[in-house]
């Protein structure tokens, strides 16, 4: 997931502690066993950052692997943090506190490597892995062709839209159906319209935000066929003309004309990022927004908290008709941090919780997908509109997986932020990402793969 937005964490959640059982402390041995940990293992400590559902499925996953380990006993605790956000994780590997494996978007993996923040997989014989995952994110575990990570899952991006708040405003949602191909961007721009609401100035239902969920610089830059890298010259390319119309019609123009001050009242509202509301209370799952850019992940949660809705989901809109459809797919990885105090039983849980067994745990629970290989063949993983999600994946493009990886997403993101509230034309915004990134990137090059 990758989630992106609403994967942040709740005050109530970092006091909580996501334990699948309590275990011998100080990761020292202990001679009796402790609730759900066998006798004699060690300590293992495991942060993620991740909120429900999807740590209710982490839970469930760290449960079968104490039950099954004679040697380690996980402690899972849920930290504040976010894909680029791995402050409380620096602060504590500096300290000598850290957590012996932590959840780390995979896409930030060769930056956080060229920090010296996460221990070389190599020696716990990672390479031997390797041809298990999707090529991809494989690639997105690597600094400098070693391993640093294990990736643990991923994901592609759709439209999703309410279907009975479109009937309702008299649109035929037939035009909808993905059958007939991807919609442009001119078509689901008209129906949103129809779908706003304003009740004393302040929105109560927007029919699309662009900007909300997974409405990032990497999804309109690549539904506008624009890309990010160049590895020829070795160069972050935020300025491609594809990538500089994606900021002008997505952000300029179209969050522009919504009002993105009105946009960030509604969201603060009705999808909050910090604190995020309960998932439950999503804008979409709600009736609050018509249509939504988001991941497989959503397929959970409206089979959880919103079983009756009736949704449809198409891809991704084009800028004009007959235009490849595009999507993306991130995810998430494990690592062992510098200074571990127990980083075999680190490395024992990861193989788990990333390979085969928690994988196929972890699909079946919160409808991610797997980046083990073996699994995207089991039909039985994948029912209902999941299957279009893994279709998707063969064609799927990914973040550039550089050691500035982290700095890239969040200058695109000052860029996109720019562009909502015209404080910088989406041009020389762009161009000041490109300019910026690559003074850092540059002492890496070439980058290996």
């Amino acid at each position: 997931m990758t989630l992106l937005p609403g994967r942040g964490i709740t005050a109530s959640l970092i006091a909580f502690l996501v334990v699948g059982a309590a275990c011998s402390t100080g990761g020292g041995t202990s001679g009796a066993p402790l609730p759900g940990c066998n006798s004699g293992t060690k300590q293992a400590l495991f942060w993620t950052s991740h909120t429900p559902p999807d740590t209710d499925s982490e839970k469930h996953i760290v449960d079968a692997f104490n039950k099954q380990s004679t040697t380690t006993c996980v402690k899972m605790v849920a930290v504040p943090g976010s894909e680029t956000d791995i402050a409380k994780l620096t602060t504590a590997v500096r300290g000598g506190t850290g957590p012996d494996v932590y959840e780390l978007d995979r896409f930030t993996v060769a930056e956080r490597a060229a920090a010296g923040v996460l221990e070389d997989l190599t020696p716990f014989g990672a390479p031997a892995l390797a041809s298990n995952y999707l090529d991809f994110a494989w690639k997105e575990a690597l600094f400098k062709g070693k391993p640093y990570a294990l990736p643990d899952d991923t994901d592609a991006r759709v439209l999703y839209y309410n279907k009975d708040m479109l009937t309702a405003a008299g649109v035929d949602v037939s035009q909808l159906d993905i059958s007939k191909g991807a919609p442009t961007v001119d078509m689901i721009r008209t129906m949103a319209t129809k779908l706003n609401k304003k009740v004393n100035g302040k929105y109560t239902v927007v029919g699309f935000d662009p900007r909300l969920n997974q409405g990032w610089h990497y999804t309109w830059g690549f539904a506008y066929g624009g890309s990010f890298f160049d590895a020829a010259s070795c160069k972050v390319t935020p300025d491609d003309p594809k990538i500089v119309q994606a900021f002008k019609t997505m952000f300029w123009d179209w969050a522009g004309q919504l009002g993105v001050n009105d946009l960030q009242t509604f969201e603060s509202t009705y999808a909050p990022d910090t604190p995020p509301l309960p998932t439950e209370q999503d804008a979409f799952l709600t009736g609050h927004l018509g249509f939504v850019v988001s991941g497989d992940w959503v397929l959970g949660w409206l089979s959880k908290y919103a079983p009756n809705l009736h949704y449809g989901i198409t891809y991704i809109p084009v800028p004009k008709q007959g235009d490849t459809p595009a999507t993306w797919a991130g995810g998430w990885s494990v690592v062992i941090p510098k200074g571990a105090k127990n980083s075999q039983g680190g490395w024992e849980f990861m193989k788990y919780f990333a390979g085969e067994q928690g994988q196929r745990v972890y699909t079946q629970e919160t409808q991610h997908m797997p980046t083990w290989k073996s699994l995207l063949t089991d039909t039985s993983l994948f029912p209902g509109d999941h299957k279009l999600f893994v279709q998707q994946l063969a064609v799927a493009h990914s973040r550039p997986a550089l050691p500035v990886g982290a700095l890239y997403w969040d200058q695109l993101t000052i860029a996109q932020s720019s562009s909502e509230h015209h404080s910088k034309d989406p041009a020389a915004a762009l161009k000041d990402v490109a300019t910026t990134v690559n003074a850092k990137l540059q002492p890496f090059c070439p980058i290996a793969t």
